[in-house]
Formats: structure tokens, sequence, C-alpha cells
């Protein structure tokens, strides 16, 4: 089945970046978060977004318009009962999460999908909040959705063959290339991977082997990363990097996830990366 309608919660980075590669895939799309104001902000950020290509040659104005014009924003989950699928990003609170999935399964159509773009969380313990965790299934987007080519797609412990199916085929259509998990595992493969690597980054500084720059630097040039796992933390949010490391510490009992205490000292000084306009680097006012 084609999907002609999206309903995204969650009107954050990955929220507002996957409804507008629905929207330039020619995708219908309701960007929902806790209010009206922060769905319209996300729908700004599109905006600026869309501007930004329109001077570089990349659409035309009319391109431009028709995507602003396939996005919606509201401030509740209303949208639910006319949306082909669900793509929830909310924060990466599992009880919150919980409580979303377990609204939205009484909003959406019996047939409907819904999605989860957590990164780390159980797939399983939000399907178990609906009546239907056989339609449960993760898809996780990459940052910016708009451009990254991945989405991996991961089952619950209870999700259908069918509703993967359906998952790989959403991610076709919007142009991606999509990878499929045999079995739920905390974190997937990139961001179980990666999150190794940005982790070690952190405890080279907080050691003092090296400094920020450096420990990119060196990154870059000898593993030839297009960025440096330091600037990847800043750009992801110290914040969102440590309660990965934090969730794949206790789930895994792995000491390699621990964290050392400058992140902790970090995030509490309130450097959260460029969301903040201060991490391991400067940014500015955010």
């Amino acid at each position: 089945m084609t999907i002609k309608k999206v309903l995204v919660i969650g009107a954050g980075t990955m929220g507002g970046g996957i409804a507008q590669l629905c929207a330039q895939q020619g995708v219908d799309v309701v960007i929902s978060d806790i209010s009206q104001d922060l769905a319209d902000k996300a729908k700004s950020r599109i905006e600026s977004s869309l501007a930004k290509r329109l001077e570089k040659g990349k659409i035309t104005a009319e391109e431009k318009e028709a995507v602003l014009c396939r996005i919606v924003t509201a401030g509740d989950l209303s949208a639910a009962k006319a949306a082909d699928i669900v793509i929830e990003c909310v924060i990466e609170d599992l009880e919150i999460k919980k409580k979303v999935f377990s609204e939205l399964d009484k909003l959406a159509r019996p047939e409907v999908i819904l999605a989860t773009n957590t990164t780390s969380l159980s797939i399983s313990a939000m399907a178990a909040a609906t009546s239907r965790p056989d339609q449960v299934v993760q898809m996780h987007f990459f940052n910016p959705p708009q451009i990254m080519k991945l989405v991996e797609i991961m089952p619950g412990q209870k999700t259908s063959r069918e509703t993967l199916d359906a998952a790989e085929a959403f991610a076709k259509q919007l142009g991606k290339d999509p990878v499929v998990c045999k079995n739920e595992a905390p974190a997937g493969i990139v961001s179980r991977i990666l999150g190794q690597l940005l982790n070690e980054a952190t405890w080279m500084v907080a050691s003092g082997v090296a400094e920020p720059a450096d420990v990119d630097k060196a990154m870059k040039l000898g593993a030839n990363h297009p960025m440096g796992p330091l600037q990847l933390i800043d750009m992801i949010g110290l914040d969102i990097h440590r309660a990965k490391m934090e969730t794949l510490y206790t789930t895994l009992d792995d000491p390699r996830y621990k964290h050392p205490k400058l992140l902790d000292e970090m995030i509490a000084a309130g450097n959260l990366g460029m969301k903040s306009g201060k991490g391991f680097y400067e940014y500015g006012d955010k």
C-alpha cells in the first residue's frame, strides 16, 4: 500500500526532519506536539531549511511552496484518525512513549502501523501499551533525515512479518535504503557500534589524552570519517548521547558504555552542543 498521509509526533530535530522528508517525497504529513506553538515552530524551521535550498538553486519557489502545503501542524494527536502510518519521535523516555502509543492505539485505524524512531528504548515495551503489538515497529531515521539514506527497521518481540515488510516499503517510498534487523536489540546496528566510538572519544578528552579538535582531526584524517566523533556528539546533543549510553550501560551491563563525569559536568552547565551554542565546541548564541 502506498502511504499518502503520515502523522509525525514530536516537533524536534528528528520529527521536523522526517516531516520535511515526507513532504518532499509528495506525502501529506501532520507534525504534532504537546502544543500548537511547538508544532508551528517546527514548520518554521522547515521553511527556513527550504529557503536555503532555494537560495542554492536546489529547488524552485514552486517546489518550496508545494512542500510547505503538504505540512500541517497540530497540538494534539487527533490526526492519527486519518493517518496511514504514525511515526513517534518524542523524548527518549519510555513512560512518555508508552502513554503516546496507548493513546494512538485508541485513535488510529486498526490496520495502521505505529512506528517509533527510538534508538535505544524497548520496542516491545511500547507495543505492550497497545492492542496491536504485531503492528508496532522501529523505523530509525538518521540525522538529518532529508539527507541520510539509511533507515534501520527493527521488530519488537511480536511484530509481524507483514509490518516489517510494510515499514521497509515505506522507507523505500521515501527514497531511503533500509536495513531490516532480524531481532530486537538495544540501539540497533549503527547506534550500538557508534555509541562505543563516541563514548571512547569523550573518555579521551576527560582523561587528558588530547583536546577535542585533535581527537576529531585524528579520526577524520586517520579513519576517513567525514565528521569527528565530538563534533557528532555536539550535533546529536550531549544530553541525548548520555541518555543512550546510560540505557546501553544498564541494559547490556557493559562497561564500554559507561560515560565519563565530564559529560555530566558539561550537561549540568547547560553545554549541550549545537542546540545550546556550546558543547565540545562553541557555536555562538542559539
